[in-house]
């Protein structure tokens, strides 16, 4: 006889066992029409699932944060049902649902259309207007095979024959198509709703191994309703607009070619603004303690394997052989080297904390199909740090990195930022008492820093726990950047060690922080975050001085000298062209401020500004100019002192 416990803490006693369904009807008529699904005892189950023992029950709508892949989940079925319906011949394969939206894989000798996309969106719109009934059934293992065999599905086929021989296997029924699936689902077609779209079709090797058959995967997104969804799909129109990797062309930045894949070719201007973020980084780490360090790029597997580092990431390091057969590796990060420098000399209890910074150049051989402009890239810089402190210096220490990281955001223009608490993975290094203490001090950090967090579950490096900190861009998108790890695993590998107060030797906290993550690609982030219109103490040219006439030549290159003089990165644009052109051209190349100046600025010692985004033009004299312009390309931390 069960008893069932809500979310409140309200018991209801059931007489006989019954499905969560029931207990959803028995609480409420409005409640049963809403609900698609339910946690018991904290797993997520259909709402046929039979309670007979004492559970803890939570039934899920449309407001519960589970509702919405699982929303996403069905629609991949009825994408799936709709491409069988209208082609036949397509063999059906994995229909996961995914961050935004959702897939499934097809296997067809003809390639998909956007005219059969749009087909096939037309379907699924009437499957769920069938309003089918969605129900789960259990099979034999020996049953599924049998099935697919004959209804000459090879690729569902090899799923079910990896299934250990003594399993049963589920299944979703809805309408005449029937889906090898874990689950849960939905009671119907009809509630996944219509507010969705399919977006793309993209190839996909089956099993993602290059050696076996390309796959048809069509995306598509899913969302509550129609509001929801439309924001979604303009804010994927914004995202076209601002994207890092046309912008970074156009606006002369960067690029990448096929004979350095995954590396970045900094151009003038891209260098330009790498060197303005790393200078301000610089100062901002200066004035907060840090001492900057340099660590080879090529180091003995040796030190990589005392560490740990060979076994967890081998398979990403770029290795080299050298004549005395070393085998040595490009670093994928700086903090063995890290400890070396640490490890040199003795260092007493009265040297901590010790804030060991580096803009460390890193290698990791990232596939190349993850590769994505300078967002993620093979060759890249990270702001990195690391932190060697006493236990009873963590919450100090963590509390004032946790206030650098959030009012740098904020100087770049960020200050909507959420922290996740990522707590042990299950291959990690340490015992589980190491990780308990880990987990415990990251925690204490947390809370002297007054951060909320959420917790991400199995998430945090192998040698500690960290926080991940996300920020939300300017058409709502989420980036991780910065992380706090805390490590009491490598100090031991490495043999770290500080003389304490009583004299006895003594191994310290390593605490491992970046705030940007790496140059390359909060370079990437930026530019779209302000659509290439950098502000202008980031901008790469700051001013264009812009004659109209060449009488005005001399005049327009004394006001040069003056801007430059005061450390405005400025150019002069003395081509025969009309003013106008030269406006618009600078404008597209989003320069903050033209200054314009003819025979008339040049007698009265004054210049026409525009401003980037205005159609006005503001006359003033040169003096007022400069010193106005001045203020506003001063770096954010330079402002505040």
């Amino acid at each position: 006889m069960p008893t069932i416990t809500l979310p409140d803490g309200a018991m209801r006693a059931y007489d006989a066992p019954l499905s969560a369904y029931d207990v959803a009807a028995d609480i409420g008529a409005g409640l049963a029409k809403a609900v698609l699904a339910a946690r018991v005892d904290g797993a997520l189950v259909d709402l046929s699932h039979i309670i007979d023992a004492d559970a803890e029950l939570a039934l899920i709508t449309t407001k519960d944060a589970d509702a919405l892949p699982l929303i996403r989940h069905d629609c991949a079925h009825v994408l799936a049902e709709a491409v069988l319906e209208l082609y036949p011949e397509s063999q059906v394969t994995i229909g996961p649902a995914i961050d935004n939206g959702f897939y499934y894989d097809f296997y067809r000798e003809t390639p998909f259309s956007d005219q059969d996309l749009a087909a096939i969106e037309k379907r699924m719109h009437d499957i769920i207007d069938r309003d089918e009934a969605i129900s789960r059934e259990v099979w034999t293992r020996a049953e599924a095979v049998e099935f697919y065999r004959k209804n000459n599905e090879p690729f569902k086929v090899e799923l079910v024959e990896a299934i250990p021989e003594n399993e049963s296997v589920s299944f979703y029924r809805q309408g005449d198509f029937i889906d090898l699936c874990r689950g849960p689902h939905a009671p119907s077609t009809k509630k996944i709703g219509h507010a969705f779209k399919l977006m793309h079709v993209a190839g996909a090797y089956w099993r993602g191994d290059s050696n076996r058959p390309m796959l048809q995967r069509i995306y598509g997104t899913a969302f509550f309703n129609d509001k929801d969804l439309q924001a979604y799909l303009t804010m994927l129109e914004e995202a076209e607009k601002r994207d890092h990797r046309k912008l970074g062309k156009a606006l002369e930045l960067f690029h990448i070619q096929e004979e350095a894949t995954g590396s970045v070719f900094w151009h003038h201007k891209g260098w330009t603004l790498y060197r303005a973020i790393e200078e301000y980084m610089r100062r901002r780490l200066d004035a907060a303690g840090y001492r900057e360090v340099k660590t080879p790029q090529l180091i003995d597997r040796t030190l990589w394997e005392k560490s740990g580092h060979w076994d967890k990431f081998r398979e990403h390091m770029f290795i080299a052989e050298s004549e005395a057969e070393r085998i040595l590796a490009l670093k994928p990060m700086n903090c063995p080297g890290h400890v070396q420098i640490y490890r040199q000399g003795i260092t007493s209890y009265r040297d901590l904390p010790l804030r060991m910074a580096e803009f460390g150049s890193c290698h990791r051989n990232e596939p190349s199909g993850a590769l994505h402009g300078i967002m993620r890239v093979r060759a890249f810089t990270q702001d990195d740090a690391h932190i060697f402190c006493t236990e009873d210096q963590i919450d100090s220490e963590g509390r004032a990195f946790c206030a650098l990281l959030l009012d740098i955001y904020k100087d770049f223009g960020f200050e909507d930022v959420r922290v996740k608490f990522s707590d042990r993975p299950d291959v990690r290094a340490g015992d589980d008492a190491t990780w308990d203490k880990a987990e415990a001090a990251l925690k204490s950090a947390t809370k002297a820093a007054n951060l909320d967090t959420e917790l991400n579950p199995g998430e945090g490096a192998f040698y500690g726990p960290k926080l991940e900190f996300i920020l939300r861009d300017a058409i709502g998108r989420e980036w991780q950047c910065g992380t706090l790890q805390v490590d009491f695993v490598l100090p031991e590998r490495l043999d770290a060690e500080y003389v304490a107060e009583d004299g006895s030797r003594q191994r310290p906290v390593m605490l491992h922080r970046a705030i940007l993550g790496s140059l390359e690609r909060w370079i990437g982030i930026l530019i779209e975050q302000y659509a290439g219109r950098m502000p202008p103490w980031l901008a790469p040219v700051q001013a264009v001085i812009a004659p109209i006439t060449d009488a005005a030549m001399p005049y327009a290159n004394e006001v040069l000298g003056q801007f430059t003089a005061q450390g405005f990165r400025a150019t002069l644009d003395g081509r025969n062209e009309k003013i106008s052109y030269k406006v618009r051209e600078h404008s597209l190349a989003k320069v903050p401020f033209i200054l314009a100046v003819g025979e008339k600025e040049m007698a009265n010692q004054s210049v026409a500004l525009r401003r980037l985004g205005q159609e006005k033009q503001e006359l003033l004299p040169l003096d007022e100019a400069l010193m106005q312009l001045h203020k506003e390309i001063q770096p954010p931390d330079s402002k505040n002192t």
